[in-house]
């Protein structure tokens, strides 16, 4: 898109709005500098400035000699200076002058401020009218005239109301204007009056009065500063209409709302920042065949508008998804690293980690609670291992004890120790040599516990079997002894020591020699009174 021109616009026509000088960075301009005024015979050299220069009448040339009895001005006096307008006046402290370059530019004597733009005090009426209106034309690099809002930001190829019924009006008065000069014969204009001459000593004394005066004014004209150059305010021309210089066709669009949603794809497809203004997003998307989408411009920044909200609230979820991201990552990776533990303090974390970028991408704040929440959790996490390999310990112990046939229910605690040195399977087990003494004894004292449980238990089993062993003997030898009776050989009337050879040659009776109970005797004399 063609860019407004800065060079001056033909008559009627505003030129492209420039910033006050003063107003350039928040800086004033530097103030102009004290007019030396040359030496005067008779006359403190100390002595105030003289008052404003009078402007002198248009028709006058500046001169450079100095007065009879004047010392001769000084070289910079002469020097080529910005002019001075005619058209400056006593009562009005602005004047008109003109850069080397032949700009013009306005300063004003009683604020020492420059401008480029003519103040409202020099303006014409017609001027006036067309500084108070909000539409200014401008000028493409192509020589295409457009007129751009000041107010709105809103350009237009096609010059709007306003604007056309101020120049309307402009035109009209000067026609009314030039009439009325038409009908005033060229000598019948008066002349401007001028003060008598005295005698020949006082107009000497005033011309020469005159020239210094005019000389002074030369320096000063000097010393007024020139205005700063400075850009003219950027000003984007409105899309060139189809079918003139563009070959694009118009896109078509079957809504309002797939219009709106496609510029609203614009601003995404450039990447237009959600902190961005209108001014900024216009020169961004303008050259898009896009930006034409939507006619009006309050629609266009209603559309601007929400996709300014959508895309921050966007920004903002992105944001917090990264931020629980790198909380995540963090918690991760002090979760799995070795180097933490319980027992770590959070500026030894701050030394070992602070040159990673996982640890330096989390605000100090966040990494404290992140780093309290998991030295919480790996506390409780070694709490867990170190009851599950107890748990593992006890055990593998338990197991090498039960291998160890030299360990019995009567072996004591250092006894066991010097044997658990000497296995194989208890000083391999890096484990089993780190675990607490404490476990180890408990270990051990149920295992005796054991040991004695299955002493005492096979006790009673080979007492319950000796007795019914003596129980089936004692069955036997009576077996025996009603075998005898059977026989006849054993009767009420017999005597022990009848019977006996026979009663002791029977395995019977030997298998109840030395058992507890009745002995075969007991039993013989009372199966002989039964």
């Amino acid at each position: 898109m063609d860019t407004p021109k800065t060079g001056t616009s033909s008559p009627g026509l505003i030129a492209p709005p420039l910033l006050p000088p003063t107003m350039l960075g928040g800086i004033p301009p530097p103030m102009p500098p004290a007019v030396a005024m040359p030496p005067v015979p008779g006359m403190p050299p100390n002595m105030g400035p003289l008052p404003p220069p009078m402007a002198f009448p248009p028709m006058m040339t500046p001169f450079s000699m100095p007065p009879p009895g004047f010392p001769p001005f000084k070289p910079e006096l002469n020097a080529p200076a910005p002019e001075i307008s005619p058209m400056a006046n006593q009562s009005c402290p602005w004047s008109e002058h003109k850069a080397p370059d032949g700009r013009i530019y306005y300063y004003n004597s009683l604020s020492k401020q420059s401008l480029w733009e003519k103040p409202d005090d020099l303006k014409t009426s017609a001027e006036k009218m067309l500084s108070s209106c909000v539409w200014k034309e401008y000028t493409t690099d192509a020589g295409r005239v457009y007129y751009h809002n000041i107010e709105t930001k809103e350009s237009s190829w096609v010059i709007p109301q306003e604007l056309q019924e101020i120049k309307e009006k402009i035109a009209a008065e000067e026609a009314t204007q030039a009439i009325l000069n038409a009908d005033v014969p060229p000598g019948d204009v008066p002349l401007p009056l001028s003060p008598a001459v005295g005698s020949s000593g006082s107009s000497a004394l005033d011309e020469a009065m005159a020239k210094t005066l005019a000389a002074i004014d030369t320096s000063l004209a000097n010393a007024i500063p020139i205005p700063e150059e400075i850009k003219p305010e950027e000003i984007e021309a409105p899309p060139q209409p189809n079918g003139s210089d563009s070959n694009e066709p118009e896109l078509q669009y079957k809504d309002k709302k797939e219009a709106i949603e496609a510029f609203k794809e614009l601003l995404k497809d450039r990447n237009v920042p959600s902190n961005a203004t209108w001014e900024q997003c216009v020169k961004i998307i303008s050259k898009d065949p896009r930006y034409i989408t939507l006619k009006k411009l309050n629609e266009k920044k209603q559309a601007f508008n929400a996709y300014k909200t959508q895309k921050l609230k966007d920004e903002r979820e992105e944001q917090r998804l990264k931020t629980k991201k790198n909380r995540e990552s963090l918690e991760e990776f002090l979760l799995s690293c070795d180097r933490v533990t319980s027992l770590t303090k959070y500026y030894k974390c701050e030394e070992m980690f602070n040159n990673l970028e996982i640890w330096r991408c989390v605000p100090d704040s966040d990494r404290r609670d992140i780093y309290e929440d998991c030295i919480f959790t790996i506390t409780k996490r070694e709490k867990e291992e170190a009851k599950v390999l107890k748990k593992r310990n006890m055990k593998i112990l338990a197991q090498v004890l039960e291998n160890m046939t030299e360990i019995t229910y009567s072996s004591t605690w250092s006894e066991a120790q010097v044997l658990l040195l000497e296995n194989a399977a208890f000083k391999n087990d890096v484990s089993l040599l780190g675990m607490d003494k404490e476990d180890a004894l408990i270990v051990f004292e149920q295992h005796i516990r054991n040991l004695e449980a299955e002493y005492l238990q096979e006790r009673e089993q080979v007492k319950k079997r000796n007795k019914r062993q003596q129980r089936k003997n004692r069955d036997n030898f009576l077996a025996l002894l009603d075998g005898l009776h059977e026989e006849g050989k054993l009767t009420s009337m017999s005597l022990w020591v009848e019977l006996y050879p026979v009663i002791s040659a029977d395995m019977r009776f030997s298998a109840m020699l030395g058992q507890n109970g009745s002995t075969p005797l007991d039993l013989f004399k009372f199966y002989v009174e039964n």
